[in-house]
């Protein structure tokens, strides 16, 4: 077996999750890069295979089981355990800005949970034996500060305007699940943490968004390659902690 750390990102493809590939990647870490799509999966490793990346792509659709226990059976007949998993994918189904919580559709709300929260702790509890099995686990779940209840709650906050109902509430059951899931893991050499990546700029961020993706990445993966003293059950953005 090899010992090279291996790390499966969901929504690995564009974005902040291919970024987060390319970083991990250049560390010399065996990255898996989930997809919805594998021909846009495949596509994207190749492209970071031309970096010097081991980059594989895995048919990855959060929220369909067969794909999930199919790639933890791939990667524990190639690997044997997991050492990195970063929960990335993520949908948001509403315009930025404004308040829509009298307004938004039951529709939404569904699916943006069945993505954002429970595709999480679906496949997280997949893949558990197998980061059981590394040496340093480390779990880290794409959240946003859009799911702080305490910013929601404070007037004059940067995001106290800002209330999606849907993803805003389905960031915050991510941020529960990572406090929850890191207290059961607690004593052991897994660690479990929220990142906030920022506004970065994203089909999902637009071109307004401040950050560009090699920033936005960062967070994910310093949270990723956290040493043995590193916290656990934390949110945090840029290494600096964010209020729930």
């Amino acid at each position: 077996m090899s010992t090279q750390k291996v790390a499966l990102i969901s929504g690995a493809n564009k974005g902040i999750g291919f970024e987060t590939a390319r970083q991990l990647g250049k560390k010399g870490i065996v990255v898996f890069l989930g997809a919805r799509d594998l021909a846009k999966g495949e596509a994207a490793a190749e492209q970071l295979k031309k970096e010097g990346i081991d980059a594989r792509a895995v048919k990855f659709d959060v929220v369909n089981p067969a794909d999930v226990k199919a790639a933890a059976e791939r990667i524990e007949k190639e690997f044997g355990r997991l050492d990195i998993l970063v929960n990335n994918a993520g949908v948001m189904m509403e315009p930025i800005g404004g308040n829509n919580s009298s307004s938004v559709s039951e529709e939404i709300l569904r699916k943006t949970f069945e993505t954002n929260f429970f595709s999480v702790v679906t496949v997280t509890n997949e893949f558990l034996p197998l980061l059981k099995k590394s040496d340093a686990g480390r779990i880290v779940n794409v959240s946003s500060i859009l799911g702080s209840l305490t910013l929601h709650a404070t007037e004059g906050s940067p995001i106290y305007e800002a209330k999606a109902l849907a993803y805003d509430s389905s960031k915050t059951a991510q941020n529960a699940y990572t406090v929850h899931l890191a207290h059961e893991l607690k004593g052991t050499k897994i660690k479990v943490n929220s990142a906030h990546p920022g506004w970065v700029k994203t089909d999902m961020g637009t071109d307004a968004a401040p950050m560009d993706v090699v920033d936005g990445a960062k967070t994910e993966v310093e949270l990723a390659t956290l040493g043995a003293d590193g916290p656990t059950g934390g949110f945090f953005h840029m290494g600096q902690p964010i209020s729930w």
